[in-house]
């Protein structure tokens, strides 16, 4: 046989094989009767985490996947696991995940779309989820690099996760238009979660929760879960028990030779909106202090982000300093003085390892402060964080209230 012939049958082979694993994924997606694809700007890990432990109090087996800050497994137990990564993140683990719920007997699967490119965002649904309920949390302004350049294109690429002749579920206020018109292409129901369920979740239910959650998410999950006939007080105490996403908010306190510290964890907000909401509950909660120190990791790959957090900083209640760590801090730093944002202010610790930065946020920090970490967990962020939850004390939320 010469080369040519040669190719082609090893060619064959791999068209056969692929033919072979994706009849056998399709096999598995029919075992799963209920599949939830999650996706949106801001808290996609909190909302597959809660609905996920929603159904499992509602009797429901249930595997969720998240993305996140550390991609996670979670099995109908409740146990978690991380997943798995050899080549990096890629959308072809999305059949793994699918393989591992239909060999457990899941009945249902909630999977957080991984993906931003947003032809990757269309494949991820229509090949390897086959969503049967769609759930989009937000639009905001992020990711402009690979989703942009507008909000409105942001939406777009979110709406190639939207189901086929199935159910949509979102809490956004904006781009609606946009949104139905992609559901209505894909023959897909549209449910909007009205501002009135959102009033709905009461103060005293938030501050059930361990971390701080966000009254729109606790309600977006709420209605999917009665969507699957899910009692609410059910639904509610699942979700209160359940394990938070990593990146979800925490405080940690510390007492150091005299000085209090108080660091708030919210590197996982990264859009201009979301991270200004955080900062200004984070200051409600936090009133007791001396000094207000906002610390922010760059990202030089990420560079529209600090741009934009750059600019949107100086509209927020002010910080008697601004923290740059991480790498390209000059793209925040321009954004910001451009603004207005008084340089004195301005503190660069770029390329910092932990201790050192520790160093200067304690050098600033008066008799007492808080510190809240913003922008990115990558690069620096989470080693950051895992230095305040070591050296420090966990407070749940509902202590500050």
């Amino acid at each position: 046989m010469n080369k040519l012939g040669l190719v082609l049958v090893l060619l064959g082979i791999l068209v056969l094989l692929g033919g072979i694993e994706g009849l056998r994924h399709r096999h598995n997606l029919r075992l799963i009767p209920i599949r939830i694809h999650v996706n949106g700007t801001r808290g996609k890990s909190s909302v597959t985490r809660l609905i996920a432990a929603g159904l499992r109090a509602g009797g429901i087996s249930t595997c969720a996947k998240t993305t996140g800050t550390a991609a996670s497994m979670i099995l109908p137990d409740g146990s978690e696991y991380p997943v798995y990564r050899p080549a990096g993140a890629n959308i072809i683990e999305q059949v793994r995940i699918v393989d591992v719920a239909a060999d457990v007997g899941a009945q249902a699967l909630v999977v957080e779309c991984m993906a931003l490119q947003p032809l990757l965002q269309s494949l991820s649904e229509l090949r390897f989820v086959r969503a049967t309920h769609g759930v989009i949390t937000n639009v905001r302004a992020d990711h402009l690099d690979v989703m942009g350049p507008t909000e409105e294109d942001v939406a777009l690429a979110l709406a190639g996760s939207i189901p086929v002749r199935g159910k949509l579920f979102t809490a956004s206020e904006r781009h609606l238009d946009t949104l139905r018109r992609a559901a209505d292409d894909r023959r897909t129901e549209m449910v909007v979660v009205s501002q009135a369920e959102m009033d709905a979740v009461s103060r005293a239910e938030i501050e059930r929760f361990s971390y701080l959650e966000h009254e729109p998410n606790v309600a977006l999950a709420l209605r999917v879960c009665a969507e699957l006939g899910v009692d609410r007080q059910v639904a509610l105490a699942g979700m209160w028990s359940a394990r938070p996403d990593p990146g979800a908010l925490t405080l940690h306190e510390i007492e150091f030779f005299g000085r209090r510290l108080v660091f708030a964890n919210g590197l996982a907000a990264n859009d201009p909106e979301s991270t200004g909401r955080i900062w200004r509950t984070v200051l409600e909660l936090v009133p007791d202090v001396e000094r207000r120190i906002a610390l922010f990791n760059c990202r030089v790959d990420r560079p529209d982000r600090s741009r934009q957090l750059g600019e949107a900083c100086v509209d927020w209640p002010p910080a008697d300093n601004y923290v740059l760590m991480g790498t390209g801090t000059y793209i925040f730093a321009r954004a910001a003085t451009r603004r207005g944002l008084d340089i004195r202010k301005l503190v660069i610790v770029e390329n910092r390892d932990p201790s050192q930065i520790f160093e200067t946020l304690l050098e600033r920090a008066g008799r007492s402060a808080l510190i809240m970490g913003m922008g990115n967990v990558h690069g620096g962020g989470e080693e950051l964080a895992q230095l305040f939850r070591n050296r420090g004390t966990a407070v749940e939320l509902q202590a500050w209230s």
